[in-house]
């Protein structure tokens, strides 16, 4: 199978988990390492759109940087999503992208659900 693209940082557990189910299936996915290479504002909101969730739903709410922010459940979404554009460290991990539809890898076994 092309066409599918993993969000990816390799120190995580579960996005090594999750590309490696992908090329345990035989998959050789787009390897996107989304820390060094963020996806712009129009990329967040396109994989929004596939997930169907609002963007709080995609984001690390614990991680420190959230805090800093001063960001909060009730912050608007486009000032959520442009947080993540410029802070990828925000971003919820593994996103496995495939046939027009996109996951969060959490639990590991939800990357099946598009493929």
């Amino acid at each position: 199978m092309s066409g599918v693209t993993i969000w990816h940082n390799p120190k995580c557990s579960k996005s090594r988990q999750a590309l490696a189910l992908l090329k345990d299936r035989g998959i050789s996915p787009e390897v996107v390492t989304y820390l060094v290479d963020p996806p712009s504002v129009a990329r967040l909101k396109l994989v929004l759109k596939m997930l169907g969730i609002p963007a709080i739903a995609m984001m690390r709410r614990r991680e420190k940087r959230f805090q800093e922010l001063g960001l909060a459940e009730d912050t608007p979404e486009a000032d959520l999503i442009a947080a993540m554009a410029e802070n990828p460290v925000l971003i919820e991990r593994p996103i496995v992208i495939a046939n027009g539809k996109a996951v969060i890898g959490r639990p590991t076994e939800k990357v099946t659900e598009i493929l």
